[in-house]
């Protein structure tokens, strides 16, 4: 394609993608409000049933929120997919879901931050994040659109409260390949094909 064809292309394709990002900057504010408002009520601990069909996040909704994988980490939903994302992208359901779990399971708890994005982001400022991706000096970009897709997918529904706690409360995982001091002191609550789930013998957290 010569260099005035390949102009064409893109006088054609930008206007449509200008539209199709005006039709689902709506779609996008909903869903992070609706975000916000379930997330509040994790952190209270106002109710473990799913969500009412009016205020849960749809899929349309969890797929209209940071698109291109490139956004500030800032709403509930863009922080919880890309947790879930960077710790457990390549692998099954399962794996993906039990990392939503554990970042709900921290929401609010005694100990930890009550928003998810504080939650995710919690140590940086002293270069000790309990996730590990997020601290890492690498690009936090998403680079696999089916993936990020799934991830987002799983938030919407951990913050509706659909997913079952797959960890049995875990407030702490760790990589099967890694042995951190800290777990021979807490109680192993499940595992996963690449993680173990952990929480404190008496619950509190450390």
């Amino acid at each position: 394609m010569g260099f005035n064809g390949l102009l064409l292309c893109l006088a054609l394709t930008l206007p449509g993608m200008a539209v199709m990002a005006t039709e689902q900057a709506p779609i996008k504010e909903k869903a992070e409000q609706k975000a916000q408002v379930l997330e509040e009520k994790a952190a209270d601990k106002v109710s473990a049933a799913p969500a009412p069909k009016s205020e849960a996040i749809t899929p349309t909704e969890a797929q209209a929120v940071d698109p291109a994988g490139a956004a500030p980490l800032d709403d509930p939903l863009t922080c919880l997919a890309r947790s879930i994302y960077w710790e457990a992208k390549g692998k099954d359901n399962a794996e993906m879901e039990a990392v939503a779990n554990v970042v709900m399971n921290r929401l609010g708890h005694e100990g930890f931050p009550d928003t998810v994005c504080a939650v995710v982001k919690q140590g940086s400022e002293t270069k000790s994040c309990q996730f590990s991706w997020w601290c890492d000096g690498r690009s936090d970009q998403v680079k696999e659109d089916a993936e990020y897709a799934l991830a987002k997918e799983i938030a919407g529904k951990a913050l509706n409260r659909q997913l079952t706690d797959r960890t049995h409360g875990a407030l702490y995982f760790h990589d099967r390949n890694v042995h951190p001091g800290w777990a021979r002191e807490y109680t192993k609550t499940a595992e996963t094909g690449k993680f173990l789930f952990y929480k404190p013998a008496g619950g509190d957290a450390r």
